[in-house]
């Protein structure tokens, strides 16, 4: 296992993402419908590397692409706000895409501030992630709540922010959430095929 002492949580992820990758192996199945733990790690390095869509090493071994996910580009060395901005959620969903396709999974418990980037990150992005809905939402984790879609009687959904995040992001493996509000307006909710 990589030490993560003194790394942001988007880091932590990313080392933790790796960690798991290499123990699940590249044929290991996903949350993302179609992707082996293989394609999720090509599509994590490609997307800090669009190069490699262009010039792909058919050589390129499984380990050696965890390799290039393990460590960031330059830029979000340096420029640790940009990778949180950008990895935080990224890295924290597909991380659980790996760990909840597995035997045996169970929530992580998350640290205070790990919670508050993706509360943070729910809050900005959220009326996106709801719009294919087309009701009014509300997410509540205890003690704070947020709109992410106005209007009155919206469905409203509850439980920590971990399980929010991902449920947002489309996943449907998720624990410990609760969802009230008109049933109408709470079925539209489940039914809908949320995230980007």
């Amino acid at each position: 296992m990589t030490s993560d002492a003194g790394h942001t949580f988007a880091r932590r992820e990313r080392l933790a993402l790796c960690d798991t990758a290499l123990e699940v192996g590249p044929d290991a199945s996903t949350l993302c419908e179609g992707w082996r733990a293989e394609d999720l790690v090509r599509h994590l390095a490609v997307r800090e590397r669009p190069w490699l869509r262009l010039r792909p090493p058919a050589d390129r071994s499984f380990e050696a692409y965890v390799d290039l996910v393990r460590t960031p580009p330059p830029l979000l060395r340096l420029v640790s706000p940009l990778d949180r901005a950008m990895n935080t959620v990224e890295y924290f969903v597909h991380h659980e895409d790996l760990r909840r396709e597995q035997p045996g999974w169970e929530v992580r418990p998350l640290d205070p501030q790990a919670e508050r980037e993706l509360w943070g990150a729910l809050k900005l992005l959220g009326r996106f992630l709801v719009r294919p809905a087309r009701v009014p939402v509300v997410i509540s984790d205890g003690p704070a709540t947020a709109t992410l879609r106005a209007g009155e009687w919206p469905a409203t959904i509850s439980g920590p922010v971990s399980e929010l995040t991902l449920y947002l992001y489309g996943r449907k493996k998720v624990r410990g959430l609760s969802f009230d509000g008109p049933a109408n307006r709470v079925a539209a909710l489940r039914k809908a095929k949320l995230g980007f």
